[in-house]
């Protein structure tokens, strides 16, 4: 069974250039399935031994452990991939997957700061920032604050993935144009504008950087736009952390994560007037149907304030 597995991650690295984040969920999800297997002691099966009685059995296993139903459809995905590969290769005659259902997972749709509570976000950070300019020491904690303040920005402005803002290069940036070249789901590239705004925040940013980038710095560390305090790329999971702890200084939502602020531009977009297509194009959605659970949010957001302003509500 490990064996099918490393063929189908190395399959997924080398031909289908998934990303980092991808592997790492789908070596987790697929080695939690192999270990259940193999118990200790117990004699390790192959891929062509798993029938769709003994993955039903699994899921069962996973519903036990109290896992939410979303967490086991995505195990379940994993698996079905898993196996629509080994059927490919040969290594299986048919797909005991094929035969399971996904269980189904209550719809939620996603919580969305309003504008108003962005901007008043954001312009804290800016007031967090130029207090920290006005310290006669420029340490540094005073250049990850300029440095994040840009973060935060460029998520809220161009709706960028947590790992599309650490993978971005210098030579992605076109600065008078204020557009990025992104790299997406699958190493897709697209073009995304940025703000005046995020222009401001960058120009700040580029002292510190130079502060933050080591002498003996790195290939990666030279490219990369945004930089830890090490002067190393800077990681999604960094990401999430400072966001958490943005917003519990900012008390703004205890929810806080890099994803809202992609939730938050594409509702503002929709609520302002653009169209899917054009937001589609600007998250690089590859289904509109993915989009169009932003029009979910925005009526929800419209009965809200129908029922509080509406004297017949």
């Amino acid at each position: 069974m490990r064996d099918a597995i490393e063929r189908f991650l190395r399959h997924l690295r080398y031909e289908r250039n998934a990303s980092a984040h991808t592997l790492r969920n789908y070596a987790s999800d697929l080695e939690q399935f192999a270990a259940y297997l193999q118990p200790p002691g117990g004699r390790p099966l192959a891929i062509a031994e798993v029938d769709h009685l003994l993955i039903r059995e699994y899921l069962g296993h996973l519903h036990d452990q109290k896992l939410e139903k979303v967490s086991i459809a995505r195990k379940l995905a994993a698996l079905r991939s898993l196996f629509r590969f080994a059927l490919r290769e040969g290594m299986i005659s048919q797909n005991p997957a094929r035969l399971i259902s996904t269980p189904a997972a209550p719809k939620r749709l996603p919580a969305v700061l309003t504008a108003e509570e962005i901007n008043r976000f954001l312009d804290w950070m800016s007031k967090l920032e130029a207090k920290a300019d006005a310290k006669t020491d420029r340490d540094a904690a005073q250049r990850l604050i300029v440095r994040d303040r840009a973060i935060f920005e460029f998520l809220y402005g161009s709706g960028l993935r947590v790992s599309e803002l650490t993978g971005l290069n210098l030579e992605d940036i076109d600065q008078r144009g204020e557009t990025l070249r992104v790299r997406g789901k699958g190493n897709k590239e697209r073009i995304v504008p940025f703000g005046s705004k995020a222009r401001t925040a960058l120009e700040a940013y580029w002292p510190a950087r130079e502060n933050l980038l080591p002498k003996q710095a790195t290939r990666e560390a030279r490219e990369a736009v945004f930089l830890n305090h090490k002067g190393g790329r800077l990681t999604g999971r960094s990401v999430g952390r400072l966001v958490k702890r943005y917003a519990r200084q900012a008390e703004v939502d205890l929810n806080l994560h890099p994803h809202s602020l992609r939730h938050a531009f594409a509702t503002h977009l929709l609520a302002d007037g653009a169209d899917l297509r054009s937001i589609q194009e600007l998250l690089g959605h590859k289904s509109l149907s993915t989009t169009q659970r932003y029009t979910q949010v925005s009526i929800r957001q419209l009965m809200e304030i129908y029922d509080k302003a509406h004297p017949r509500a």
